[in-house]
């Protein structure tokens, strides 16, 4: 427990440095994460069968993500954060239509030698882990953290009920609930804080909306992530993150949410005011 909370701060300390620090380094940061996480996830689909090296199918997983990341962060260096917004589902789309043809090109000129389902699998993982998550370089959002660190120790002090016994024994509908709590009191602070600095500025309920949105695709993102495990008997993606497994151990919830919250932020934060 020491080491997973120890783990949390660090992470979280880091993303707020990069954050201020500049699109480069977080973008570099995240794409090294978003190349962790492909690994980590088309060896959870058995993408890499045990025992192998590095075959055709995630070496092109590899170069596609890179082109993606650099695009973008390329971009949003040059042009502002309007450009990536503007070209970012552009680009990604381009790149999931890449890594396709290339695949499938890939299983034709080789056949038999990679199955169906190892292609099918591989572009499943591109665009959980790298396309997703380029929604965290576009907005770095804590509810899923928040969600999953007062859901972890609500739970452990309070918990009795399970919510997901097969997928997760340990998460309990009272840690759930505390996980959504500390979402939403992470987001009305937010907005206390930007009423502080912007008077006219009176964003408590999209806010705290935003709170329970991220907080909610946060478990079920969490549990999707451990019922892929569960289908392939494994008990972490990884362990490069010590406490915690691996990339997609600690971000699986945050790919999931990033994207819809995302969307949701900017209606609500700029259309409904």
């Amino acid at each position: 427990m020491k080491t997973r909370v120890i783990s949390g701060i660090v992470l979280g300390i880091l993303t707020v440095g990069l954050g201020i620090f500049g699109q480069i380094s977080l973008g570099a940061v995240l794409a090294l994460c978003s190349l962790i996480g492909y690994f980590e996830m088309t060896r959870a689909l058995e993408v890499h069968r045990k025992g192998e090296k590095e075959n055709a199918l995630e070496i092109s997983g590899f170069f596609w993500t890179l082109v993606l990341w650099v695009f973008l962060i390329v971009f949003s260096k040059l042009y502002g954060a309007e450009a990536f917004i503007a070209l970012g589902t552009r680009v990604s789309l381009l790149c999931i239509m890449g890594i396709f043809s290339t695949n499938m090109t890939i299983y034709v000129l080789t056949f038999p030698k990679y199955h169906a389902d190892q292609v099918a699998y591989s572009i499943f993982s591109f665009v959980y882990v790298p396309v997703l998550g380029i929604f965290i370089y576009a907005l770095i959002f804590f509810c899923s953290w928040i969600c999953d660190t007062f859901a972890y120790f609500v739970g452990r002090a309070l918990g009795k009920h399970k919510m997901a016994p097969i997928l997760s024994p340990h998460k309990t509908i009272e840690g759930a609930i505390g996980g959504v709590c500390g979402s939403v009191l992470l987001c009305v602070l937010t907005a206390v804080f930007i009423h502080y600095l912007y008077p006219e500025e009176n964003l408590y309920w999209q806010f705290a909306l935003i709170g329970v949105c991220g907080a909610l695709l946060s478990m079920v993102g969490d549990l999707a992530a451990s019922a892929i495990k569960r289908n392939h008997n494994i008990k972490d993606y990884g362990n490069c993150i010590p406490g915690h497994g691996g990339i997609m151990d600690r971000f699986d919830s945050t790919i999931f949410t990033a994207p819809i919250i995302y969307y949701l932020a900017a209606f609500l934060l700029t259309v409904i005011r």
